[in-house]
């Protein structure tokens, strides 16, 4: 029977059993906090809250409350949330890890080490463009009442993360009591870039007593701008010196050094509104529109020196003699063998130690910029009511999102011989020195490598909609308390479209010079750097000449290209359409065990049917040839759960759900795209999806222990999750028409096992005298461990970009108007590199084996363990006004990573300190 059959058999049966309960009795009482979904807030119930410590008290409230696992984080005003960004303030919650993203804000949120989040907002999926997750931070925190993390699933939320559900909740106008209106000012100062940006926000609220009933109306609209920059310095994946150019036998040194200037800007503007009418006692009507934007111009400059070309020299070696791996070597080359060099015996085992510092002459500098022209835009409007008649509640919502994204990159490379001493380990970083600096010196620059050209475009939308309906039983069947059912479906489509043009330098490497090829204002100063040639600053291609329209047309005429923007490309595009059909039935009971302890909880089950067709290309003898595939996959997800209250604020729960998470439109493109590399350090590549991909699958166990005193919590989780089907994507050389490219290509890995205990709590000092008592703490210290499981190449190794610890300690303060937070973020050890397809030796840790072709040592890339300090502070100068000053990664910390070995340095990166200074006013 198809699914769109169980559909309207679910909403005949939701008549039924509500229609043959009617008579239960109402109950004023509800036993658990209503989860997070568009409909949860009932007309009446004022969710304001004002100061920090009423916001923490109110998230422990909702923690305790909850049916499920979860973590709130409350504003502490309208337009105060307790971090800059919603990326930000989730790296306080308990399991939850961030990464610094390349333009210095945080990103890549993680649910107790996993990526796999559904977010919503106000109960409904959001995404970004063509993927199914959502970057958190493109929803300004200004525009937060309140961020839920929900760790455990139960049938009535949406399915889709097998990490957890992120529910983002933006204010309306039935959260106040009164008119009003609230505007704040701020300005961010980054000490990277040495400038103040200005952020600003503006919030109308109103609500009024008409004929029709009460009607309510908001309007909230904010915008940021931010310049940044983050300097990084990288030394190179590690080869053997042993063969030419440089003929020394047992130094492993690296491939190349690079110095990066990522420089640029972006803003973001929004706006979202609410409209609330309350047509009667027990009907609500309501409708919601957000846009949310994102603009950005950046460059990735790089001042690289590859080291591996036959007239560059080495000289002044020095090697660590204790620093050393044992290594299989390609036969009279530099780099790892291939199975096929290891099955006919073309390699070389060599004992290899590491290059302390050494003296290169006659270096190719390579002079790139990497130019990004970016934006996002996202809208989205919904409509719906809400009826309760106090042992009844329905509710109804449709909501249609639509997210487009433009990205454009350009990339063109020059350079000039040069001389460069190199340090391959200062304080876990590279060190470079070129005499006399020649890079700031425009004579003898000369075209390199390529120019590449890049345009893509993604649109993505969504149509939901979804029918909700709870009844009280009133007694009428014993413990069993109430009876919740619902329907949903879902519309979505993604489209991608990409072209990729590039072209070798005209004449080859380094003939062709700029100067009287390219005007002057082709090459411009970049931004120094401390670790290369001591700050001093360097010339490159400049970014505002690649991404303007004239000088475009001159370097496409220089390159031999055709004028004008190229057309997308037939291999570089995919089409999906997915409709997904879920209904649920969940029972939630409660009954006395002995004396004050009691239980309650949930049992539910939600089957779900998706049935999705995708188009693409692969390229066959170089002719796009149109590929299409459909699928379709059926889940049913349980979920069970029970709280016990013992009484005097200690309380245990346990819960279980199966979740799922669906693979990624871009995985599923069953098209194959390959590009010729016009750098030779840099090898020939391409990617493709697998239409055959599995959805994730996840049997989550959780447990906890919490107690509640006062304003006060303690808390002790623990965790298990099985997953199935984990999707992971890992590039392999593969031979096409005769050239060897590193093609990428996504698969699922069988099974991954995660656990875990998480450590929490938050405490104010009532007792001490005085101005004292508004101190406070907080604290949470989360343990993971991850392992993947089966055959994998990966098997036995934690799963990609998780800590095994991860903690936060924090100082409170709030007394007669002054409030201000002082937190520790740290994060450990994980990998966010998986490089074993790439050419880096790497230790033969079995021995036994080396001349077996089927064992491939793997080659990671770990970020060592850092962590942030981050402190705010606020005045109350009258009802109506407040002022604070704030600062993000105080201590400077920075990012650190390396490749398998410690000592084999990888990435240097200056992440920025922000510093910042508000007013706010409310009337």
């Amino acid at each position: 029977m198809r699914f769109k059959q169980f559909t309207s058999v679910s909403v005949s049966m939701l008549a039924v059993i509500f229609a043959t309960t009617a008579h239960a009795q109402n109950t004023d009482q509800d036993a658990n906090a209503p989860a997070p979904d568009s409909q949860a807030e009932s007309p009446t119930n004022e969710i304001v809250v004002t100061g920090l410590r009423q916001s923490l008290e109110k998230a422990a409230a909702i923690k305790r409350e909850a049916p499920q696992v979860v973590d709130s984080i409350v504003a502490e005003d309208i337009g105060k949330f307790p971090d800059p960004t919603t990326a930000a303030a989730l790296q306080r919650v308990p399991g939850i890890q961030v990464q610094v993203g390349t333009n210095n804000e945080i990103t890549n949120v993680r649910i107790r080490g996993l990526d796999d989040i559904l977010t919503t907002l106000n109960g409904r999926e959001i995404f970004s463009a063509t993927g199914r997750g959502f970057a958190q931070q493109d929803i300004p925190a200004v525009a937060l009442s309140r961020v839920d993390v929900i760790k455990s699933s139960t049938a009535d939320l949406i399915e889709g993360g097998i990490a957890g559900l992120i529910d983002l909740q933006l204010n309306r106008p039935f959260n106040f009591k009164e008119p009003t209106i609230v505007a704040t000012a701020r300005g961010n100062y980054s000490s990277n870039t040495e400038k103040l940006n200005p952020q600003m926000g503006l919030l109308l609220a109103d609500r009024w007593d008409t004929g029709i009933g009460e009607i309510g109306a908001l309007i909230n609209a904010s915008y940021a701008y931010f310049d940044y920059y983050r300097p990084t310095t990288f030394v190179g994946e590690r080869r053997s010196y042993a063969a030419s150019p440089f003929n020394l036998p047992g130094v492993l040194g690296p491939l190349n050094f690079g110095a990066i200037s990522n420089v640029g800007h972006y803003s973001r503007p929004q706006v979202n509104g609410s409209l609330q009418w309350q047509a009667s006692s027990n009907l609500q009507v309501y409708a919601d529109a957000l846009f949310a934007g994102y603009r950005a111009k950046e460059a990735y400059i790089y001042q690289a020196t590859p080291f591996f070309n036959p007239e560059t020299q080495i000289s002044n070696v020095v090697v660590d003699p204790n620093e050393c791996i044992n290594a299989r070597v390609a036969l009279n080359g530099n780099s790892n063998p291939t199975a096929a060099q290891i099955v006919a015996g073309q390699f070389t085992n060599q004992t290899l130690c590491n290059l302390e510092s050494a003296t290169f002459t006659n270096v190719r500098l390579n002079s790139s910029t990497q130019a990004h022209k970016y934006s996002a835009d996202n809208y989205m409007g919904a409509v719906g009511f809400k009826f309760d008649n106090g042992a009844t509640k329905v509710n109804f919502d449709l909501g249609y999102q639509k997210s487009i994204a433009h990205n454009e990159l350009i990339v063109v490379d020059t350079g000039k011989r040069i001389t460069v001493n190199l340090d391959t380990n200062v304080d876990n970083g590279g060190v470079v020195i070129e005499p006399g600096n020649p890079a700031a010196i425009a004579d003898g620059y000369a075209l390199r490598n390529g120019f590449n050209q890049t345009f893509e475009r993604s649109d993505g939308q969504l149509w939901q909609a979804r029918l909700d309906a709870t009844h009280d039983l009133g007694g009428s069947l014993g413990f069993l308390d109430k009876i919740q059912a619902g329907v949903r479906f879902a519309d979505r489509k993604a489209l991608f479209q990409s072209v990729l043009s590039n072209k070798g330098a005209p004449g080859g490497d380094l003939a062709t010079p700029v100067a009287g090829n390219l005007p002057d204002n082709f090459l411009a100063l970049k931004p120094g750097i401390s670790r290369a040639n001591n700050g001093a600053k360097g010339l490159a291609p400049d970014p505002d000449f690649l991404l303007s329209d004239e000088g475009l047309e001159i370097l496409r005429a220089l390159y031999g290209l055709p004028a004008g923007r190229p057309n997308y490309a037939p291999d570089r595009r995919f089409d999906a359409h997915e409709r997904t059909y879920a209904g649920y039935v969940q029972l939630a009971y409660e009954f006395d065990l002995s004396g004050p302890v009691t239980v309650d909880g949930l049992i539910g089950v939600r089957p779900t049917y998706t049935e999705r067709e995708i188009a693409g290309a692969g390229l066959v003898n170089g002719v796009a040839v149109p590929i299409s595939a459909k699928s379709t996959d059926t889940n049913v997800l349980p979920n069970a759960s029970a709280r016990i209250q013992f009484g005097g604020g200690l309380q245990a729960r346990v819960t279980y759900a199966k979740a799922i998470r669906r693979p990624e439109f871009s995985a599923l493109n069953p098209g194959l795209t390959y590009t010729l590399s016009t750098n030779p350090n840099i090898i020939n590549g391409g990617s493709a999806g697998n239409p055959d991909l599995k959805p994730q699958m996840s049997d989550s166990y959780d447990a906890t222990l919490e107690y509640y005193f006062g304003p006060s919590y303690l808390q002790v989780a623990a965790f298990y999750r099985s997953i199935k089907n984990r999707v992971v994507s890992q590039a392999q050389l593969e031979t096409i028409d005769g050239q060897v490219y590193n093609i990428s290509r996504p698969r699922n890995i069988g099974e991954a096992e995660l656990k875990g205990v998480e450590v929490g709590g938050q405490t104010f000092f009532d007792f001490l005298p005085g101005a004292l008592s508004g101190l406070g703490a907080f604290g949470n210290f989360t343990y993971i461990d991850s392992q993947i499981k089966g055959s994998d190449p990966l098997a036995g190794y934690p799963l990609f970009q998780v800590s095994k610890y991860n903690f936060n300690a924090g100082l409170l303060y709030e007394h007669n108007g002054l409030s201000g937070r002082l937190v520790y973020t740290y994060r450990s050890r994980y990998y966010d590199v998986d490089a074993s397809a790439l050419g880096a030796v790497r230790e033969t840790l079995n021995p036994s084996r080396v001349n077996d072709p089927t064992y491939r040592p793997t080659s990671l890339a770990y970020v060592r363990p850092a962590g942030r300090l981050d402190f705010s502070l606020g005045y109350d100068l009258n009802e109506n006004l407040r002022v604070d000053v704030g600062g993000t990664n105080i201590l400077r910390s920075k990012y650190k990573s390396y490749y398998d070995n410690s000592w084999e340095v990888l990435d240097y990166r200056d992440d920025d300190s922000s510093y910042t200074i508000g007013l706010r006013a409310r009337f």
